[in-house]
């Protein structure tokens, strides 16, 4: 646990897998408010966030950007305060000697919700185009990309030692997003 004057040292905090020998994600952070340092299979740091669950947001994270997803190391705190969370993220990135590059160019694709209408197929897109002005249809359109989209990915994060169910917003479908519920 983190004061506002106890901020540990990134390098200090062990490296936990992201998934457990099971292939599931570690429950112990939820509901836990802390921030969270995401690494590579090499170890090189790719993220640091701050979250009130932790482990949501962790397992977002994974979802979204699984081949830069293998270790962890978190520090949480006891009472939710975004300046001292803020504080431990910019020690940390400063620590590290560079913004890691989820935290920079590469930010939206760790933070924002998959967005299947840049993974459209041709045929998907012109199939959509050509519903334009019937907003039902639209709908019922990007709903099945993203049902099309969605089974790639978790056949991926299958493929990545995932055996943990996900389920993500049926209500986000309908608007070409993917994201965990």
């Amino acid at each position: 646990m983190t004061t506002q004057t106890n901020i540990p040292t990134l390098a200090s905090l062990d490296y936990l897998p992201y998934l457990n020998e099971g292939g599931l994600f570690d429950e112990d952070f939820t509901k836990k408010v802390g921030v969270y340092a995401i690494f590579d299979e090499a170890k090189t740091l790719q993220f640091i966030g701050y979250s009130r669950d932790i482990s949501l947001s962790l397992k977002q994270h994974f979802v979204r950007q699984c081949d830069r997803c293998y270790w962890f190391k978190v520090e949480t705190i006891d009472r939710p305060s975004r300046s001292i969370l803020e504080q431990i993220r910019d020690a940390w990135i400063a620590e590290n000697g560079s913004v890691p590059p989820g935290n920079g160019e590469d930010e939206a694709k760790w933070t924002q919700a998959i967005d299947v209408k840049t993974m459209m197929t041709e045929e998907e897109r012109e199939s959509y185009e050509k519903l334009s002005g019937d907003e039902l249809s639209q709908i019922k359109c990007l709903k099945k990309i993203a049902r099309r989209v969605e089974a790639e990915l978790l056949e991926k994060l299958q493929a990545r030692g995932l055996s943990e169910k996900l389920r993500f917003n049926p209500k986000q479908k309908e608007t070409g997003l993917l994201d965990l519920k």
